[in-house]
């Protein structure tokens, strides 16, 4: 609102003055002609045609050349103050055109103080000029042009500095709305990158808990079934089954990160304890671990059965890379302040401090973007607990 009310005023100013300025070349105009075509010959009138010819010029050259530093808008004004006090001395009644040549001195004055001063100069030139005129101080001077004269500046003076402080706040305020906009399109180019990096970010977590974590499985399975050929075929043969449904499994999760515009795969609605032992099995199966499971059947969202499964799968994957563990366990359970997964082992544990690794901090973010948060408490040598804690907010 601000802006548009700016916008109006520098509007409104900008047609006035060019009508303004237009009604003082037409009065220059008139006079030219009326100097050329009715007043008789003689010396005055010529010089009175040369003041409003050098004005006329000044002007056309400072139009014309307005970025030239020779062509000042200082000279203009100096022409006319010297053609006003000229015309005032050759002529009579010259105040209409005194009048209406006073916008000129706020239209080109570089500064307030700059416009005061060549107003000031102008109506010097002016009464000197009718005081020369006249032969002296005479009463009808003081009583009429003096008092007249000076009315009609301190009017101009009033209304140029007032117009002078509309046009110095309307720049101000363009100068305030371009700052605006320009802080604003840095902080949606901000926002964007923002936004691109967090989704590179979400998609490698993605990747990372979905496919990678496959792959790896396929990895171990594939080495450990090479090792078994020759000595026990029918765990080979097991870890081999193993191996395709895990390609399938992953194939499956491709698909599905492809087609959803690289979201995150579905996990299948109802009880995500079912969930969690059918990865719970596998695992056990494919490792030959000791799993001892403690799963509450509870009902939650889709995006908290998301969570706990990834976590759960992350948890046994560092497991199986890592820990050199022969037990693990799992509980999950209701709590009155949220659902709870802990994930132990008795492995060979590690320095939580110094871990970098990309897992644990996609579990932390993932978690995070619930309101929850995870809890990793290990050390070298007494196994690790891995607990995750999503509040009741993001349950169902």
């Amino acid at each position: 609102m601000t802006a548009l009310a700016g916008a109006a005023s520098d509007a409104f100013w900008t047609t006035t003055l060019r009508r303004w300025n237009a009604v003082c070349w037409l009065l220059f105009a008139v006079m030219a002609v009326g100097l050329a075509a009715i007043d008789r010959p003689g010396g005055s009138k010529y010089a009175a045609l040369a003041l409003l010819g050098a004005v006329v010029v000044s002007y056309a050259v400072l139009y014309r050349f307005p970025a030239n530093p020779v062509v000042r808008p200082d000279v203009y004004l100096s022409v006319l103050v010297v053609a006003l006090g000229g015309l005032a001395y050759l002529r009579g009644n010259y105040a209409a055109l005194f009048m209406v040549t006073l916008p000129h001195y706020w239209m080109f004055g570089r500064t307030p103080r700059v416009s005061m001063v060549f107003l000031g100069l102008a109506t010097a030139a002016t009464l000197a000029g009718s005081v020369l005129r006249d032969g002296g101080w005479t009463v009808e001077f003081f009583t009429e042009t003096l008092v007249s004269t000076l009315l009609v500046v301190a009017v101009g003076a009033l209304i140029g500095l007032w117009a002078h402080s509309v046009v110095a706040q309307s720049a101000e305020r363009a100068r305030l709305l371009a700052e605006l906009e320009e802080t604003q399109a840095e902080l949606t180019e901000a926002h964007q990158r923002q936004g691109a990096a967090d989704e590179r970010e979400r998609i490698a977590r993605d990747i990372h808990d979905t496919l990678a974590q496959g792959f790896a499985s396929i990895i171990v399975l594939a080495e450990a079934a090479r090792t078994g050929l020759d000595t026990d075929p029918a765990r080979s043969g097991r870890q081999l089954r193993s191996i395709e449904s895990t390609a399938r499994e992953n194939l499956t999760e491709a698909r599905e990160l492809v087609g959803s515009g690289l979201r995150p795969g579905q996990v299948a609605a109802g009880s995500v304890a079912r969930t969690l032992r059918r990865t719970l099995d596998r695992f056990a199966e494919d490792t030959g671990l000791t799993v001892d499971a403690e799963l509450e059947d509870l009902e939650c969202d889709q995006q908290t059965r998301i969570a706990l499964l990834r976590c759960t799968q992350e948890s046994l994957a560092n497991v199986r890379k890592h820990a050199r563990a022969s037990t693990v366990g799992v509980v999950l359970a209701r709590l009155p302040y949220g659902v709870e997964l802990e994930i132990t082992d008795d492995g060979a544990g590690f320095s939580v401090e110094e871990s970098s690794g990309f897992g644990l901090d996609g579990m932390r973010k993932r978690l995070a973007e619930l309101g929850g948060r995870l809890t990793v408490t290990s050390s070298v040598g007494d196994g690790t607990r891995v607990l995750a804690l999503i509040p009741l907010g993001a349950s169902a």
